[in-house]
């Protein structure tokens, strides 16, 4: 287990006499440059996208591949000036960095998802009876509201009941609406400020949705808290609880319901649903509980069961030698439709 305390760095840390191979690139400053974006990970394409086979696969920095769901650190440890850390920054906002890798980019329609039954987890386009899903777009939104994705070393387990919702988890990584100024793009891994969190309740299982804003967003030093987001964007949590709560009716579906009446939880709440979906990952990657059928598949979490090497790793992705070269811009017909759901 002490192996996977190093994932949750992103700089050289000590461990048992070993340096631990995760870090940053050198010469970051802090200030302004502690936040600044990294081009630690990188995406390559297989497969033609908007198609059943297509898949985005993750590269660190070395260029090596990994996992987005195990590999990528859940938290972005405080940057260090040669070896000191650096004190410009308070620490609540060091214990509240995480990363978030980008699964739907806001505006758009295809749903998209890490591939949590595959290896090395690619982003992959969701699929029902044979065809790509995309959501519809519900009068006044245009696709998805946020950046959508997910926080890495997380898993909400289904066998595990939630005690403040009385529902087992949905076997995914935690879902994170992302509510900064810019488009961004499938595939970005950023750092994100938690604000708050929904309870969602799909089909019995606790879906939970973060409230994230990422570190890079011109307004993120207005953003601390749930209420935050209520001053200064006034009128998107109701979006986004509305939206959640009809998105899935033009398809046929009744509306979801939420725990909590539908109310925001606060940091301090979103802090401790993270931190137990963490445990549940632990367990998960050391084989401590029934991952189903969980690929557990890793690069960095040495001590796991599930550990593979780089040329096992590069063996698994080269099973689809069909690198996409040009993407297909081609839409879904419903990408086009606007629903006016009335009472």
């Amino acid at each position: 287990m002490l192996a996977l305390l190093p994932l949750l760095r992103t700089s050289w840390s000590r461990r048992a006499g070993s340096l631990v191979a995760i870090r940053l690139p050198g010469g970051v400053s802090a200030g302004d440059g502690l936040w600044r974006a990294m081009s630690r990970y990188r995406t390559e394409g297989r497969g033609q996208p908007h198609s059943p086979g297509y898949r985005l696969f993750f590269k660190n920095e070395a260029g090596h591949y990994i996992s987005p769901f195990h590999d990528i650190p859940l938290k972005v440890d405080p940057i260090e000036e040669n070896g000191i850390p650096t004190k410009r920054a308070r620490n609540d906002e060091y214990e509240n960095l995480f990363n978030m890798v980008v699964e739907i980019p806001r505006w758009t329609n295809a749903k998209m998802e890490i591939a949590t039954k595959e290896p090395l987890n690619p982003i992959k386009p969701d699929i029902k009876d044979g065809k790509l899903r995309y959501v519809a777009n519900i009068f006044p939104h245009k696709g998805y509201i946020w950046n959508y994705g997910a926080l890495p070393q997380t898993w909400e387990d289904p066998r595990r009941k939630d005690k403040s919702t009385d529902c087992c988890g949905d076997d995914d990584p935690i879902d994170v609406c992302e509510i900064g100024s810019k488009v961004l793009s499938r595939g970005e891994v950023i750092r994100v400020k938690i604000l708050g969190v929904l309870a969602l309740i799909d089909q019995g299982e606790t879906d939970w949705k973060l409230i994230a804003i990422s570190v890079n967003d011109p307004e993120a030093s207005k953003f601390h808290d749930i209420d935050d987001v209520k001053k200064y964007k006034p009128g998107y949590l109701e979006a986004t609880l509305n939206w959640f709560k009809l998105y899935k009716v033009p398809d046929g579906k009744p509306e979801n319901q939420f725990a909590f009446n539908g109310e925001f939880k606060s940091k301090a709440f979103a802090l401790e649903v993270i931190k137990s979906t963490h445990e549940c990952w632990k367990a998960l990657l050391m084989k401590k509980c029934d991952g189903g059928a969980i690929n557990c598949t890793n690069v960095q979490v040495c001590d796991s069961p599930f550990h593979c090497t780089q040329e096992e790793a590069r063996s698994l992705v080269d099973q689809d030698r069909s690198v996409s070269s040009s993407p297909n811009e081609e839409s879904n017909e419903e990408e086009q439709v606007w629903h006016f759901l009335g009472k």
